[in-house]
């Protein structure tokens, strides 16, 4: 048995297992691309006897101009995915579901697993049951599952559009009306006096105002701490552009974006 049967962002417990799906997007061979992962695999791959990864790739039939998928075809392709994850269940296969790619019209799917071989049989006839999609499937050896941590698994920049989203799903579900401008709180860590000096100048001429500088409690690998605000939106649109803005400057520093909250506006 897989460590987990999905739903997209939600998951089952197995074996004390708790997945985090979450997807973002990104750029893959020059084409806007959809990537969908479990993120806390990362804590416990390489999964021991998992030593290849078994892909799925299914050619869309009606992809949007950008490749990605319409909403049309959406529902066809959950079902798709969720019958070879069922058809593995039934099998009693040992398989992790690592992620999906969305891009240039093609929904492909990421399994790791140990009976390749078999794993391929149950897709082949997964697959029988949609006789009018077009699909590859095969499998390479991965022992150190370079598949998930080097293409899946998002790097920092993405990470922070996630956390950016599921800062907003939380306003959401609270009622919030994003369009709103309000204080927006951000917080940074910084390894020396001089390199929050030199951030504070940045985040001054950006139009913020500090509203805490000085020596972080309980620093461990950043001894200064620096809480700045602005007032601002938070939609989808906008907060990705000033937070990575802060992200991007802080790293260059030295320091760590350690994120940002703010009001629920109705």
């Amino acid at each position: 048995m897989g460590f987990l049967n999905k739903l997209f962002g939600q998951a089952e417990t197995k074996a004390g297992y708790q997945a985090d799906w979450a997807f973002y997007f990104s750029n893959v061979d020059d084409k806007l691309s959809s990537i969908a992962t479990d993120l806390n695999l990362a804590r416990v791959a390489p999964i021991k006897g998992q030593e290849s990864v078994v892909y799925v790739s299914i050619k869309m039939q009606d992809p949007k101009e950008d490749g990605l998928s319409s909403n049309e075809e959406a529902d066809k392709l959950w079902e798709i995915e969720d019958k070879i994850i069922a058809e593995f269940d039934n099998h009693k296969l040992v398989y992790t579901f690592a992620g999906r790619l969305t891009s240039n019209g093609s929904r492909d799917l990421y399994f790791f697993g140990e009976d390749t071989i078999l794993m391929e049989k149950h897709v082949s006839s997964s697959m029988a049951s949609f006789p009018s999609y077009e699909f590859d499937f095969g499998h390479k050896p991965d022992k150190e599952w370079s598949g998930y941590f080097d293409f899946l698994y998002p790097l920092p920049r993405q990470m922070q559009a996630i956390q950016n989203r599921r800062v907003l799903e939380q306003l959401t579900n609270g009622g919030d009306d994003l369009a709103k401008e309000r204080e927006v709180f951000h917080w940074i860590y910084f390894k020396t006096k001089k390199e929050l000096d030199q951030f504070e100048i940045f985040t001054k001429n950006q139009g913020f105002k500090t509203l805490k500088k000085g020596k972080a409690a309980n620093a461990d690998k950043y001894g200064f701490v620096i809480q700045v605000s602005r007032i601002d939106k938070v939609g989808y649109n906008e907060i990705d552009t000033y937070t990575l803005e802060l992200w991007e400057r802080a790293k260059e520093l030295n320091g760590d974006y350690d994120g940002w909250e703010t009001s629920i506006e109705k």
